[in-house]
């Protein structure tokens, strides 16, 4: 289990953020980054898990920016007031924080430790901006279904992307565009998965496809972070 602890963005800006860390001395760092449900139940266990893998895990509440303490279930109205709150939060504010994230992660490992971001959902497409425009050492996005706004941005550190096939905002032919800009991107697609497929509280869970993109996360995470 983790803890919720205190982060301060470089404009001044104080947040939350969950932090899961390893029983024994971690091998990495990861910055998890959220859906549009905020920093609930289901990503603090994803933090957990990947502490348990061995890795030093913060979840940055973005949300932070506009309603603090956000914790949404999976529900029609609740997927209204998180599409809500990710307008208001916009695409600019979330830089900071990833980076505050970021910042904290080498503050506890060291400058010289190795740090990858992961995110979902929302937090696929900001994973992306994390991999353009901050200093990281891999990405990973889970199903961002905006990333064709910035494919004119180049990723600065190796990116992997996992969508599935059945994912009614993510079109293919969107997906096809980003491995046509970007060729060094390796990217994954689910037969059968729609969106939001490895979060085991949402009606599209997909366990098939959900072990076989944590497999390979977990591959481009030790090849790159250790």
């Amino acid at each position: 289990m983790g803890e919720f602890i205190a982060l301060t963005a470089e404009d001044g800006h104080g947040f939350d953020a969950y932090r899961a860390a390893p029983q024994g001395p971690a091998k990495a760092g990861l910055l998890v980054i959220q859906e549009i449900f905020g920093v609930n139940g289901h990503i603090q266990s994803v933090c957990d898990a990947f502490a348990a893998d061995g890795y030093l895990a913060i979840a940055p509440a973005i949300f932070d920016r506009k309603q603090r303490k956000v914790d949404l279930g999976y529900t029609a109205e609740t997927v209204a007031e998180g599409r809500a709150l990710k307008d208001d939060v916009g695409w600019v504010d979330p830089v900071p924080d990833m980076q505050a994230g970021l910042a904290a992660l080498r503050t506890e490992l060291g400058a010289a430790a190795k740090i990858g971001v992961v995110g979902y959902c929302w937090g696929g497409t900001l994973a992306w901006l994390a991999a353009c425009r901050l200093e990281t050492d891999c990405v990973i996005g889970y199903y961002g279904g905006q990333i064709g706004q910035f494919i004119d941005e180049q990723p600065r550190s190796p990116t992997m992307l996992h969508f599935g096939s059945e994912d009614a905002g993510i079109p293919l032919d969107s997906v096809e565009a980003i491995r046509a800009a970007h060729e060094d991107v390796e990217i994954h697609i689910y037969d059968g998965a729609g969106h939001g497929f490895a979060c085991d509280q949402r009606a599209d869970y997909h366990p098939t496809a959900t072990a076989l993109a944590r497999e390979r996360s977990m591959a481009h995470f030790a090849k790159h972070l250790g």
